[in-house]
Order: C-alpha cells, then structure tokens, then sequence
C-alpha cells in the first residue's frame, strides 16, 4: 500500500537513525531531532522510519549471521569477517565486523522505539486509534530487538535511552522484559483498537500488528520456557491472515541483497542438516533452494530462493506452520496430549497445498515412535525445515539440546557472540565475553 509521506521528517529520521545508538557521536545541533519527537508528523515518519530500518538493516543482521552460526548457511568469499563468522569457535574474535553490525542494529532499532514510546502520549493531535497503533508497533519492535539480543548475546542491556553507559542483564531477564513490552502492546490495542488512519499512514495493509503481537509471544514465550503462555499465545493468532515486510527497488529485500547481489554466502543445501534429520522428498527443498549444487571446503552449497528471489519479494513475520509447530512444542513440554501435538506436527508434514507464502513440505505422516522424546525431535527436524534462514534455528539448537561447539560444530558453531570492542570500549559495564 502507497503513503504519501513527508520527507522532511524521513530526514529527520534518518538522522535518528544514525545518531541514536551510543555507539555513536551525539549531534549537539540536534533540535531537528526533537521536532521529530514532540510533533504528529514526526512520530508517524519515525513510526514507519523504525519499521523499515528493522525490516532492511535489521534483517539483514538477524537472519544471516545466525544462519551462519547455526550451519544453514556457509561463508564463501574471502573477506575477514565472512571468514570468521565460518570459522565460529574461538576464531571469531570480539573486532569482527559482523558482530559488531548484528549489535549495532539492534541498538539502533530499540532507541527509535523508545524515543517513540517515551514521546508518543505527550503530542495531543495524535487521536486515540492512530495513537495505539503506534505504541503497540513501537513495544513489538523494541521487544524483537530484545529477544534477537538475548538469541545471540549471553547478557544484554534493557534500554538503550540513558543517561550513563547501560547495564546488563542475563539474557533470561532480557526475555522476561521482550514478554512485557508484547503483553504491553496486546493491552494497548485491546484497549484502544488501531484505527484505519494507523492502516493508511503508518503500517499498510499487508502488516498484521495484532497477530504479530500473539505470534511474536507465542514465539518468546517458548524461548523463555513458559510453554503454557507460548500456547495461549499460539492459539489467538488467526492461522487465516498473514503479516509481511514488503519491499520496493528503493527498499530492497535483504536477502536479495546478500544472496543474489553481495554473493558473499551461500545456503548450505538440505537445509544444512546432518543426515537423518532431513526428508529428500521434502518439497520446501524446492522451494528454499535452486540447483545446481557445488561443492565448496567441503561442504555441499546452492542457490537461495523462497524469500529472495526478487529485490521485491515480500519477507513474512512469522509463517502459520510455525505457530502450529509452537503449538506442538509447547504441548510436548507441558507434557500434555501425543495425539494433539501429533496432530499439529503432521498438519505440517502433509501439507501440499494453501500454504499463504508457498512452504508446503508434502510428506507423508509421521510414522515414527509417538514418544514424547521423538515428537520433539520431529518438531526440531520440521522447524529446520520449514523455518529455513529465520535467524530462529541457532536458539532452537539450545532449546533442544542439539550437539555443541567445541565438540561437535555440526549444527552450531558457536554457542554465543562474544561482545563487540567497541560496546566494550565505550561502556565499562560490557561483561566477559562468553568462552565459546
């Protein structure tokens, strides 16, 4: 959907946007920045401004570089800091580039969330639906900012607006507080629905904030280990409506840009899997990878399609099999009902059609043990497969205690980033730096 926009406060954000990180400079001519804060105009820009800089830059740190980490995707050109991120273990060093990006992001992204969330209430002509709408958007991408943290980083700080250099918190607590900012947003829209001007000047229609919010709980819930809130969670989105990131020649997708232009990585084929944990009938192969196939050091790689083919190719939020595969998860760990989360696993296997972006696996049923051990593994196997490149498989490699670096480096390759040097140049409160 079309906006029109006023650019004088897309500059406006831009300048948020590169200034409002403590690794940076301050400006301290920067009263443009606050007219962005204190005024109707400047908050829609910044509102829509926070959710391309996710939807480009943010994405392109948070679905490859965990890829990379979690063996679905191999580093192919020369460059120091593809070299390193391949190597993981202790060859990646706290100066790599990539690390630093992946950091970097995702503080950028929390600060224009919270100058939105600190300064959004106080601009009356902001009517009560548009003003719900941006406030619950703010609290879904600052707490995604958080939960991306708390994946890659042992320990993470809560905030970035402050005045003396940010503490940290265990990564436990970072998402504890991602919950409370989605829980927050819920609230707000339960309260105040957001209205069609929040559609028209800020989110679009293909953004779907609402089950966003649930799919996005449901998703951290798991992570955090309430299984019992994941599936509630779960259980409200509406499996019959989809929200994506869309994209123009001037906003490219990201994965178009690193995997069809920079050409600096390549996908490892069968998803990246080890044998016996993929299906060579599966037909998301088909779908997420184009042949032909080389070999490179070693490892089998291809050509990704499914969300890249295009530099307009639309990149979901999350996929409805994923919440079926959250539902079967969560099931399992509440220890409830074989037969249900069965269910919801072969929902997913045997689906060769209807999917809304295409991802149809078309296999048989399970036909495995029906313990509570296989079932979990089989989630494991589906959600390698059907949530290829997500950035979400190196945390599902903790989640199901699957084989670890320094050992066994088939699946992962570290178990956390180190933190970069120049967070820990700048902020004597930087931790120690995980061993590996």
């Amino acid at each position: 959907m079309k906006r029109r926009l006023n650019y004088k406060y897309l500059i406006v954000v831009f300048t948020l946007i590169a200034s409002s990180c403590k690794l940076d400079q301050v400006n301290p001519n920067s009263a443009t920045d606050q007219n962005a804060l204190t005024t109707r105009d400047g908050i829609i820009a910044l509102s829509i401004g926070l959710r391309q800089f996710y939807s480009t830059t943010g994405l392109s740190n948070t679905l490859l570089m965990p890829s990379v980490t979690s063996r679905e995707t191999k580093g192919i050109a020369t460059f120091t800091t593809t070299i390193e991120l391949e190597n993981g273990g202790t060859a990646l060093p706290t100066a790599n580039a990539g690390v630093l990006g992946y950091w970097s992001a995702m503080q950028r992204e929390m600060a224009m969330c919270e100058n939105v969330i600190d300064n959004a209430p106080k601009i009356t002509t902001l009517e009560p639906g548009l003003l719900s709408g941006i406030m619950a958007q703010a609290y879904l991408f600052e707490a995604t900012s958080l939960a991306e943290l708390a994946m890659a980083f042992p320990e993470a700080n809560l905030r970035t607006n402050t005045a003396a250099p940010v503490t940290f918190v265990p990564r436990a607590q970072v998402f504890t507080e991602a919950i409370r900012l989605l829980d927050l947003g819920i609230a707000t829209l339960n309260a105040n629905a957001a209205s069609g001007s929040f559609t028209t000047l800020v989110a679009g229609t293909d953004f779907d904030l609402k089950n966003t919010l649930y799919a996005y709980n449901a998703r951290i819930n798991l992570m955090a280990g309430n299984y019992q809130k994941a599936l509630d969670n779960a259980n409200l989105v509406d499996l019959s409506k989809t929200s994506k990131f869309t994209y123009t020649t001037l906003s490219a997708n990201p994965l178009y840009t690193l995997f069809q232009i920079t050409k600096s990585y390549r996908p490892r084929a069968n998803f990246g899997l080890p044998a016996g944990l993929f299906d060579a009938a599966d037909q998301r192969l088909s779908f997420y990878f184009a042949a032909p196939n080389a070999t490179v050091s070693g490892d089998v790689v291809t050509s990704l399609t499914g969300f890249s083919t295009t530099q307009t190719t639309a990149i979901p939020l999350y996929l409805t099999d994923e919440i079926k595969l959250i539902k079967a998860e969560a099931t399992l760990r509440l220890n409830g009902s074989l037969t249900d989360a069965l269910a919801l696993i072969n929902a997913v296997r045997t689906q060769t059609s209807g999917d809304p972006f295409g991802v149809n696996a078309g296999l048989p049923a399970y036909s495995g043990a029906v313990t509570n051990a296989d079932l979990l593994l089989e989630v494991y196997k589906q959600r390698c497969a059907e949530l290829y490149m997500s950035g979400l498989k190196w945390e599902d490699t903790r989640r199901f205690s699957r084989p670890a670096p320094p050992a066994d480096v088939s699946e992962r390759n570290r178990v956390f980033y180190p933190f970069p040097d120049q967070e820990r140049t700048n902020n004597p409160n930087t931790p120690a730096d995980p061993a590996i």
